[in-house]
């Protein structure tokens, strides 16, 4: 597999088709079908403008405040007492995740395209914040739709969302959580499309979704490459970032795609534990996690045993999805990335260690990567460097975390 990689890089997929080896593809209503050629075709040629990559670079540094910065966590690696891990500091970014890298970007391909109105699904909130920002920079219309439960839980992006301007809609159906908010997104898509663009925000859904998210979320990691040779003098040994739809992962992996001596770990939601079912493990769980069809992508999805979607739990929102995207499932294929899972008493524990030893509230998506790297410090030598992509902060689980210090989970 290595000397496959060394032939042809993973960096030129998708294909044609839109497919990462099996998966992929744009399985949607020709309702969409139209749409989606008319989104390929013009961020085909924003990909390569000038002017166009000018302004988002522009808007990059003075309004993101990219780069973010590369930050060493000496005390929690002491107290691991392993292996060295380092921070890649999206919770910096405006908005407090790395979710307005993808949000600005499709913002202005939107605009250039003369749509006048956005619309997002979100979970933890952070994508639907990042994309009423956005709105609201460029003066255009937003509707975002969350799942009650996700509403109750992320109340304060609630909020702020609301502050930005944007029409937050509740969504009452199935597990009212991430999935049930993309098919509302989706049907408002389908109902207002001359005028609306669907500013989806993860590393999955149909063609070409998967692959301008993972662009426009690259620069994450291309930022880290460059940091960790300036600060460390090499890459690093590892990389650990955790998967829901999987935009914050791809970001940082994609630009070490060709680095074969740079290990590749994303880390699912193990919720209360894969034997329970209680949990967003698509890989984890080989009973359950099997090649399906969701939201318009070929990857492996949490069904049960009639093949219908299965309900997914995971203390963090932004991973409480039943897919993944298709780039992750390739990986996983090829065996260039591995996917492990930490349950939610894994996170909320390493969203203590990151708070106690090193100042820093992590969000608790960010936290199921960050206890990956503590897991594996303990293992590793003190000369290798475990890099975390702590995709965004905590504030927003405050009340999460301290419903579960109340009642004993920690």
């Amino acid at each position: 597999m290595i000397e496959d990689r060394q032939r042809v890089s993973l960096k030129t997929l998708p294909d044609e088709r839109g497919y990462y080896g099996e998966f992929g593809g744009r399985y949607v209503p020709e309702t969409l079908f139209g749409p989606l050629l008319e989104l390929e075709e013009a961020y085909g040629a924003l990909r390569d403008d000038a002017a166009f990559q000018a302004e988002l670079g522009a808007l990059l540094r003075e309004y993101v405040g990219r780069p973010t910065p590369l930050t060493e966590a000496r005390r929690l690696s002491d107290a691991c007492g392993g292996a060295r891990i380092w921070l890649k500091r999206e919770d910096l970014a405006h908005t407090g995740a790395h979710k307005i890298n993808n949000a600005l970007g499709q913002a202005l391909i939107a605009r250039a395209m003369g749509k006048t109105r956005l619309i997002a699904e979100t979970g933890a909130g952070q994508h639907g914040v990042a994309t009423a920002t956005v709105a609201a920079l460029l003066g255009m219309e937003c509707v975002v739709y969350m799942g009650c439960d996700d509403m109750a839980r992320q109340a304060p992006n609630v909020l702020r969302m609301r502050l930005l301007g944007a029409d937050v809609h509740a969504v009452d159906a199935g597990s009212r959580t991430l999935k049930d908010a993309i098919n509302e997104a989706l049907r408002d898509w389908a109902t207002n499309v001359r005028h609306s663009h669907y500013l989806l925000g993860s590393a999955l859904g149909p063609h070409p979704y998967p692959m301008i998210v993972r662009d426009l979320q690259s620069v994450i990691g291309r930022e880290a490459r460059s940091q960790c040779l300036a600060q460390m003098g090499r890459l690093p040994d590892t990389l650990i970032a955790c998967v829901g739809g999987g935009s914050n992962a791809i970001g940082l992996f994609h630009p070490f795609l060709d680095d074969d001596t740079v290990e590749m770990i994303g880390v699912e939601a193990g919720g209360e534990g894969i034997e329970g079912g209680r949990h967003a493990a698509r890989f984890g769980d080989p009973q359950r996690g099997r090649l399906g069809v969701l939201h318009g992508v070929r990857t492996y999805v949490l069904q049960d045993d009639e093949g219908q979607i299965a309900l997914t739990h995971s203390v963090s929102a932004g991973l409480d999805y039943a897919s993944v995207g298709p780039e992750h499932a390739h990986l996983r294929a090829l065996e260039r990335a591995r996917y492990t899972y930490a349950t939610d008493e894994d996170a909320l524990e390493a969203f203590q260690a990151l708070c106690r030893h090193e100042g820093i509230l992590p969000a608790l998506e960010s936290s199921h990567a960050v206890a990956e790297a503590m897991r594996l410090s303990t293992e590793r030598p003190s000369d290798e460097i475990l890099l975390v992509n702590l995709s965004g902060r905590g504030d927003k689980d405050l009340d999460t975390v301290t419903a579960c210090i109340e009642g004993g989970a920690l």
